[in-house]
């Protein structure tokens, strides 16, 4: 298991019991946070969609989404990957306004995943999302969410803090912002996540925005779908995790396409054939609200706070034998 990182010495602070009541703590302070800091409301979601309505995020466009057939309708539907898509759809459905938005507990299967100390084949997050006015498409509202978020993360760690004292985990309040051109500058012979965990080794927390459009070496930062996001108004929000001394995300964002960004972005992308879609018919036809939006993992931030090695200590998966007997041997039971 040759990408899989383990820190010398490491040892969890917490056991399993407590790693469980720790979870719900992180889980509960965290989004009842997060819904006051952004005026969300939460709603349920689906576990799956029908394949032809065009709902599913495509994530790099290449991973394959689970699928099935249901036997009373005939209709094929695929499990979601991320609910980046229905999510704007939602606002609309519920009536929404302008400066309120909705959050939500997804579970997605990415079953094409490569699993290592970040990355499980179960995906679980809150997706959130929020109109906007046609003012407020610009990176400053961008980058003032960013910092409620921020905001939300440090309130919650330090409320964990007070039920958890030995918990030593570290996020830097102060957020660094630099686009993927100018991080490429800053490191021209370093790779994107190589770029990342130089950064954030610097600054603690950063948030690399402008993902998705080539760079100057004609590759883009990190692979994005041309339907959800605007690539110029979007962004990844990463700290240093001490722990694995690398780079860390938290949370993949942006403000989203509106009629004009979603025809480049998909000319740009080749898949100008995506406009056959319902969804997507109507963001041409500005038949939906401008919203921004993002997706917090949840394990992921679990793991984070509770200094924990690997997701699989804060979450329920399927691994490798032989990956579970390497963390086994050094420290790190994985659920």
């Amino acid at each position: 298991m040759s990408k899989l990182i383990f820190p010398v010495g490491y040892q969890s602070t917490t056991d399993l019991r407590q790693t469980q009541k720790a979870i719900k703590l992180i889980k509960d302070t965290f989004q009842s946070k997060l819904a006051a800091a952004l005026n969300l409301q939460r709603v349920s979601a689906p576990l799956f969609v029908e394949k032809s309505s065009g709902l599913n995020d495509d994530l790099n466009g290449v991973e394959r989404p689970v699928s099935f057939d249901i036997k009373q309708t005939g209709v094929d539907a695929v499990i979601v990957h991320s609910l980046a898509k229905w999510k704007r759809m939602a606002l609309k459905w519920y009536h929404f306004a302008p400066g309120t938005g909705l959050y939500t507990d997804m579970n997605a299967i990415r079953r094409d995943e490569e699993t290592d100390n970040l990355h499980s084949i179960y995906v679980d997050q809150w997706d959130w999302e929020k109109i906007i006015t046609p003012e407020e498409r610009n990176t400053k509202f961008l980058q003032e969410i960013v910092c409620k978020i921020v905001g939300v993360l440090t309130d919650t760690l330090a409320e964990l803090k007070k039920n958890y004292p030995q918990i030593k985990t570290r996020i830097t309040p102060q957020v660094h912002f630099i686009s993927t051109l100018e991080l490429e500058e800053k490191y021209p012979d370093l790779t994107p996540k190589q770029r990342e965990k130089a950064i954030t080794q610097e600054y603690g927390t950063v948030f690399v925005s402008q993902i998705g459009a080539p760079l100057k070496n004609g590759l883009p930062h990190d692979g994005r779908a041309p339907d959800y996001d605007d690539w110029q108004l979007n962004g990844d929000l990463l700290v240093y995790n001490e722990v694995l001394q690398d780079a860390f995300e938290i949370s993949s964002m942006g403000i989203r396409v509106n009629a004009r960004s979603l025809k480049t972005q998909l000319e740009a992308a080749h898949c100008l054939d995506r406009l056959k879609y319902p969804y997507h018919q109507k963001i041409a036809s500005d038949q939906l609200p401008l919203t921004i939006g993002g997706g917090i993992g949840q394990s992921r931030l679990c793991m984070l706070m509770l200094g924990k090695a690997h997701i699989g200590e804060v979450q329920s998966s399927l691994w490798p034998q032989n990956m579970r007997e390497d963390c086994a041997a050094h420290g790190i039971n994985l659920l």
